[in-house]
């Protein structure tokens, strides 16, 4: 298949791949990505542990049912999950664990067959790139003087996107009939919710294997169309922005998206999409930080969605030592901080500040004293206490990286 990808297969498309998704080493390297993703059960109550006790039965069982055609997915279990910072619900699909071991299998065929295609500037769910390259492509077009930004929101995408469309794209590439009519079954999968069961008519259900592969290949063409047209889209998964030189121009490519997207059967959020100047007060969010006058920090959602995970990790009742909490909350803080280390220096004294009140929250409650911590707390429980056991400090590690960079 390797070779085939460089030599390219006759008449562009590839006609036998479902022996490579039923392939037992694809099945094992599928599972072994479900596990490490820890995952919830789906509908049947499975757990990955459960599946993984009798895996190489599993497996086998498995690939015989998807050579010889008798396949077929099971119900996909679908939750409701707070959005940070927001009274929303984001709804969620969880396939069974026997399912997501069939769409790691069919996604890792199909990925490199598109991927070799994909636009330059799309960074989300693509091998080698992530958000910190996408952030660093809209960065240097600020730089660059392109600060008129098209700031888009696609209206409930992964929900949308048509089926039948979606599946012409893909037989642009794939004529293998039992890899596209597995794929369809996908797409179909029937929905449990709250005891009720309903089939989609369209989208890929967010928290499937296949589905962030499935949303790039259906905006692949808005990505070329757009670097056709000359404009500087940046796009992860379906959050994307336009970097233009001037407001006239900034026009002309939401425009051209508002048309596209017509024609595609998706919907740009009526309130959630505008043009911004980013070198004016507003500025614009983009994959958590917030760019404004030439200058970058966390977006107010980024702040939320950490404080809501700090504030459930220190309740004044945790019952865990001090070290335990503090582990935890490093855990937290840390990979907050990597993503986070390139904004501006006044973003992390306040959060460290932040955390280490809750801590004395949780020593004031232990202390048989009722209330939040107060400012007589922080002389008994000093910054330098919480240094001395260990908690991770945002503003010591950033003036650290500053220095390093200085010298």
């Amino acid at each position: 298949m390797l070779t085939a990808l460089e030599s390219g297969v006759k008449g562009e498309k590839w006609f036998s791949l479902i022996d490579k998704v039923y392939a037992l080493a694809n099945l094992r390297s599928s599972f072994a990505r479900v596990k490490a993703n820890h995952g919830a059960a789906g509908a049947d109550h499975q757990t990955v542990e459960m599946y993984e006790a009798h895996l190489e039965e599993n497996l086998q069982g498995l690939g015989e049912q998807l050579k010889s055609g008798w396949y077929q997915p099971r119900h996909i279990r679908r939750v409701l999950i707070p959005k940070p910072g927001k009274s929303e619900l984001r709804p969620l699909g969880i396939p069974t664990v026997r399912d997501r071991v069939v769409q790691g299998a069919l996604r890792a065929v199909l990925e490199p067959i598109f991927e070799r295609e994909f636009a330059e500037h799309s960074y989300g769910f693509r091998p080698g790139r992530g958000c910190k390259d996408a952030l660093r492509r809209v960065a240097a077009l600020l730089q660059d003087g392109q600060h008129w930004v098209v700031d888009a929101d696609l209206k409930g995408y992964f929900d949308s996107i048509p089926h039948d469309r979606l599946m012409a794209r893909v037989e642009e590439k794939v004529s293998d009939g039992r890899v596209l009519a597995l794929l369809r079954a996908f797409l179909e999968q029937s929905v449990l919710e709250e005891m009720k069961e309903w089939t989609p008519q369209e989208g890929t259900p967010q928290g499937a294997v296949i589905s962030p592969l499935l949303s790039n290949i259906y905006l692949d063409p808005l990505d070329h169309r757009m670097a056709e047209a000359g404009f500087a889209m940046v796009r992860y998964a379906d959050d994307f922005v336009v970097l233009c030189a001037s407001a006239a121009e900034a026009e002309a490519a939401l425009c051209l998206v508002r048309e596209w997207c017509a024609r595609a059967g998706l919907t740009l959020h009526p309130d959630k999409t505008r043009l911004v100047d980013a070198l004016e007060r507003g500025g614009f969010d983009f994959l958590g930080y917030h760019f404004e006058r030439g200058k970058h920090w966390p977006s107010k959602k980024s702040y939320q969605k950490i404080k809501d995970v700090i504030r459930r990790k220190t309740q004044r009742n945790n019952g865990h030592s001090l070290a335990c909490i503090i582990a935890d909350l490093n855990r937290t803080s840390c990979g907050w901080y990597e993503y986070f280390k390139h904004s501006l220096k006044y973003t992390f004294p306040g959060m460290d500040g932040y955390i280490r009140n809750r801590l004395r929250s949780i020593l004031r409650r232990r202390s048989k004293r009722r209330g939040r911590a107060r400012w007589t707390d922080q002389r008994r429980w000093s910054n330098n206490f919480f240094a001395e056991h260990g908690l991770f400090s945002m503003a010591a590690a950033h003036e650290s990286a500053c220095q390093s960079l200085a010298r």
